[in-house]
């Protein structure tokens, strides 16, 4: 089973430094666990939302809006995707990966299996 982890944020609920060196270093051996594991495909955390674009459709009509989004109180940071035995499985993974975050993040990951069907 693949399955699809979004990082989900708040940017105004996060460490005004960013992560400090303690975390980058305890995720890079999260990292390095769940590929050992075999079960991370690939991850990245995405460039800021002031570099995007939104493509959207309504009505028939397409708009293109270039980034920042004022409106986002939420926005997707970044991605994993995993090759695991089950969702529990995943779900497991993403626990771990929040939990190396610690009490300054607020964040979740939103756990969508892929449907290669």
């Amino acid at each position: 089973m693949r399955h699809l982890l979004l990082i989900r944020l708040d940017p105004t609920a996060q460490p005004v430094d960013g992560p400090d060196p303690a975390l980058l270093e305890d995720m890079g051996k999260l990292i390095e666990e769940m590929t050992k594991a075999g079960v991370l495909l690939d991850t990245a955390g995405l460039r800021p939302l002031d570099e995007s674009t939104r493509v959207r459709l309504a009505n028939g009509e397409l708009t293109v809006l270039d980034g920042p989004f004022t409106e986002s109180k939420e926005i997707i940071g970044g991605y994993c995707l995993l090759q695991t035995r089950s969702r529990d499985e995943a779900v497991e993974w993403a626990s771990r990966f929040l939990r190396v975050h610690g009490p300054e993040w607020t964040m979740e990951l939103e756990v969508r299996e892929l449907d290669l069907g």
